[in-house]
C-alpha cells in the first residue's frame, strides 16, 4: 500500500513537472515567435528617415487587390488578350535584359513577401556626397518563407561569383551582407539599350560625366530573421537592425511630426506613406546654394532663381506629405494630407486651400453629367498671394506685370482697370462640368462638353470686364473679333482663340470660346451648345446630380458637402470614352506619354514599342467590362494644421455580395 502510494504520489510529481515544461516550452515558442516578428515601419525605420511607402501585410493587400473591382477585372477572361500580350513584351523588352544585368530570376522570388513591404528613403548617402543622393531602403518580411528566402540569397551570391560580379562580403551587427559593386556606365549602357533617347550621343560614355562614370553603385543585400534588407548605405542597414534589436536608436515612431500624422491618418491602412519634407527642402536650399548650382544667382534683372522661387510658392511651410489607401465592404477609400500649417500657409498653398463653405452640387447640375467640380476659393485673396508669390521670385518681372495690366482693356475704355472691374469681380465659387461626348468619333471622345463656371457678386459686370480685356487674345484677322448676341435676354459673347497643338508634331487646331452671365456666374466653354443649355437650365428643372442614389453616402464617406471641395466622376463614363479613345486613336496613349513626360519627343523606335507592349485593338468592347465600374467622389478641406483630400469609391453594384 505504501509503495503504491509512493508511486502515485511521484507520478503526480512527474506530470506537475511535464505540464510546467510543456508551459514552459509552450511560452518560449510564443517568445520567440514575437521575437522574431518584423515590428511595423514606425518602429523599425529610424527617425531619420525622409519618406516611405509600405504595405504593413503584403498577403492582406494582395487579397484585397484579388477581390477589388480592378482585380476582378484583370482576371477576367475578356481582357487576356490584352494582359498577355502586354505580359509578353514586357518580359522580352524589359524583365529579360534587367535579369541578365542583374543575374538574377524574378521569378525565384515572387514567392517571398507576406508581411510587410517597405521602400524607404534617407539621408544616409547624401550626407557623404554633397547632398547629391540619398539612401535608399527595400525591406520586405518574408515570414514562414524565411527559410527559402535563406537558400535564394545563397544561390544569388552563388550567380553572381561565377558571372565575375564584382562583390564583397561584409558583416553588420554580426549578420552577413553580400554587397554587389556597379559602376555607372554600365547601367548607362543598359539603359540605354531598354529606353532610347533620340537626343543622346550613340556613346553611352559621353553621356555620362566622367566623375559619374568612375563613381560606383554599390547595393547590399541580406537577411535578417525573415526580413530581407536591400539598400545603398551600410549605415543605414545597421540603423534597422538596430531597430529590429530594440536597440537604442530612435524610433520613426518618436519623431513629433510622424507621430500626429500615424494617429490620424495610418490606422488600419491598407497602403501607406510619409515625406519628412522640412529635411528635403533644406537639402534642396543647400543644393541651389552651391558654386554652379541653377539656384545662384544668373546674370540679367529677369533671371529666375530656384532658391527664391521654392520658398516663394510656399515650400519652406510645408511640413510632411501622406497618403493611405483603406478598404471596406462598401468601398475603397484614399485620403491624402499635406502638413502645411495654417500659420505658415503662403504662395501655393495659401491659393488652393478651401474655404469651408458649401461645394454641393447646385439645381441646375444634372444627373447625367459626367465630371463635377466645386471649389470655393477667396478669389481676392488669393490674387494678393500670387502678386505677392511673383513679387518674392522677381521683383522685375512683378513689376512688369503691373505695368501691363494697369494698360489692359484702356483701349476701348480709358476708365476701365484690370484688378477692379475684372480682378474684383470674382467671387469665391468655381465649378466645373463636364457631360458626355456629342458622339463617338476620336475627337468628340477627346474633347468632351464642358463648362466653367465662376461666382461673382455681379457677373454681368464681369462678363463685360472679361469682353474688355479680349483684344489682348492674338485672335486671327479672319476671325472677326468678337461676336456679340442676345440669347434667352442675356448677352452671349464669341471668340476664336488661337490654334493650338496638343503635341510636338501634332497640327494646330483651331479654338473659341462662348462666355455670358447667368445665375450669378460667369459661364465659359469651348461648346456653345452647352453654354446655352446652362442659361436654359439655371432655374433648375429635372433629375439633379443630388438625386443621384448613393451619391450622399458617399459624399459622408469623404467628408460630407460643406468642405470647400467637392467632386465627382461616373466613371463608366469616362472608362468608356477612354477605351473608345485607345482604340481608335492608336497615337491616343503616345500622346498621354509625351504629356506626361513633359512633351519630350520620343525616339523613332518608341512608340512602336509602346504600341506592341498596349495594343489596345486586343481590348473588349466596354459593355464586357461595364460592371467592373461605378462612380466615385471626392473632398478637400483646410484645417490648421493642413490640407486634406480625400477620395471613396464605392463598389460597383453588380460586384457586392
Amino acid at each position: 500500500m505504501t509503495n503504491l502510494l509512493w508511486r502515485l504520489g511521484n507520478q503526480a510529481i512527474v506530470n506537475a513537472m511535464n505540464r510546467k515544461l510543456i508551459f514552459v516550452a509552450a511560452v518560449a515558442l510564443v517568445l520567440c515567435q514575437i521575437q522574431a516578428a518584423v515590428p511595423p515601419v514606425e518602429q523599425l525605420l529610424p527617425a531619420d528617415t525622409l519618406g516611405f511607402i509600405s504595405v504593413p501585410d503584403w498577403d492582406k493587400a494582395a487579397a484585397y487587390y484579388k477581390e477589388s473591382p480592378y482585380g476582378q477585372l484583370w482576371q477576367d477572361p475578356v481582357l487576356k488578350p490584352f494582359k498577355d500580350n502586354l505580359a509578353s513584351q514586357f518580359k522580352e523588352d524589359f524583365l529579360l535584359p534587367l535579369e541578365k544585368q542583374l543575374g538574377i530570376k524574378f521569378g525565384d522570388y515572387a514567392d517571398l513577401v507576406h508581411g510587410q513591404l517597405t521602400i524607404a528613403f534617407t539621408p544616409g548617402a547624401a550626407e557623404g556626397d554633397a547632398g547629391k543622393t540619398f539612401g535608399f531602403l527595400f525591406l520586405a518580411d518574408a515570414k514562414e518563407k524565411s527559410e527559402k528566402l535563406k537558400t535564394q540569397l545563397a544561390d544569388l551570391k552563388k550567380r553572381w561569383v561565377d558571372a565575375n560580379q564584382q562583390i564583397k562580403a561584409e558583416k553588420i551587427r554580426e549578420i552577413e551582407f553580400t554587397t554587389v559593386i556597379l559602376n555607372a556606365e554600365e547601367w548607362e549602357k543598359f539603359r540605354r539599350s531598354v529606353f532610347s533617347n533620340p537626343d543622346e550621343d550613340d556613346d553611352p560614355a559621353k553621356n555620362t560625366a566622367p566623375d559619374q562614370a568612375r563613381k560606383k553603385i554599390e547595393v547590399s543585400i541580406g537577411q535578417s530573421q525573415s526580413l530581407l534588407i536591400i539598400a545603398n548605405n551600410p549605415k543605414d542597414i545597421e540603423k534597422v537592425l538596430a531597430r529590429q534589436a530594440g536597440g537604442l536608436v530612435a524610433p520613426l515612431a518618436e519623431l513629433t511630426s510622424y507621430q500626429a500624422v500615424h494617429s490620424a491618418l495610418f490606422r488600419e491602412a491598407l497602403v501607406f506613406g510619409w515625406i519628412n519634407f522640412k529635411p528635403v527642402y533644406d537639402l534642396l536650399l543647400r543644393q541651389m546654394s552651391e558654386p554652379g548650382a541653377s539656384g545662384k544667382k544668373q546674370p540679367g534683372p529677369f533671371s529666375l532663381q530656384m532658391d527664391k522661387i521654392l520658398p516663394a510658392i510656399g515650400l519652406g511651410g510645408l511640413k510632411t506629405v501622406a497618403f493611405k489607401l483603406s478598404t471596406a465592404a462598401e468601398g475603397a477609400y484614399v485620403e491624402a494630407f499635406v502638413g502645411v500649417p495654417e500659420a505658415n500657409r503662403q504662395g501655393v498653398f495659401q491659393i488652393v486651400a478651401p474655404l469651408p463653405k458649401e461645394a454641393a452640387p447646385p439645381s441646375f447640375v444634372q444627373a447625367e453629367v459626367v465630371k463635377y467640380n466645386r471649389w470655393r476659393l477667396d478669389a481676392q485673396k488669393a490674387w494678393t498671394s500670387l502678386e505677392t508669390m511673383l513679387s518674392s521670385i522677381s521683383p522685375q518681372i512683378a513689376g512688369m506685370l503691373q505695368l501691363s495690366l494697369e494698360a489692359i482693356g484702356k483701349d476701348k475704355d480709358p476708365n476701365f482697370d484690370f484688378k477692379k472691374n475684372l480682378i474684383g469681380g470674382l467671387g469665391d465659387d468655381f465649378i466645373t462640368i463636364q457631360k458626355v461626348s456629342r458622339s463617338s468619333a476620336a475627337a468628340d471622345l477627346e474633347k468632351p462638353p464642358t463648362l466653367h463656371l465662376i461666382g461673382s457678386p455681379n457677373a454681368e459686370q464681369l462678363a463685360h470686364a472679361l469682353k474688355a480685356t479680349s483684344s489682348l487674345m492674338p485672335v486671327p484677322p479672319s476671325a472677326g473679333g468678337l461676336q456679340e448676341r442676345e440669347f434667352l435676354g442675356r448677352k452671349v459673347y464669341s471668340m476664336l482663340l488661337p490654334p493650338m497643338a496638343e503635341g510636338p508634331d501634332a497640327k494646330p487646331e483651331p479654338r473659341s470660346l462662348h462666355f455670358a452671365a447667368g445665375g450669378g456666374y460667369l459661364a465659359m466653354s469651348s461648346d456653345v451648345a452647352m453654354l446655352e443649355e446652362f442659361l436654359r437650365s439655371s432655374d433648375g428643372t429635372g433629375k439633379t446630380l443630388r438625386d443621384v442614389p448613393g451619391l450622399k453616402e458617399a459624399a459622408e464617406k469623404v467628408g460630407g458637402l460643406s468642405t470647400g471641395l467637392f467632386g465627382f466622376e461616373n466613371q463608366s463614363e469616362t472608362m468608356r470614352a477612354n477605351l473608345e479613345i485607345l482604340k481608335k486613336d492608336s497615337e491616343a496613349f503616345q500622346k498621354l506619354l509625351q504629356f506626361t513626360s513633359g512633351g519630350v519627343k520620343p525616339s523613332a523606335e518608341d512608340p512602336q514599342r509602346m504600341k506592341d507592349w498596349f495594343d489596345f485593338s486586343l481590348l473588349p468592347s466596354f459593355d464586357k467590362i461595364a460592371k467592373y465600374f461605378h462612380f466615385s467622389v471626392y473632398a478637400g478641406s483646410a484645417g490648421p494644421d493642413g490640407i486634406s483630400f480625400k477620395a471613396f469609391s464605392p463598389t460597383p453594384p453588380q460586384l457586392r455580395k
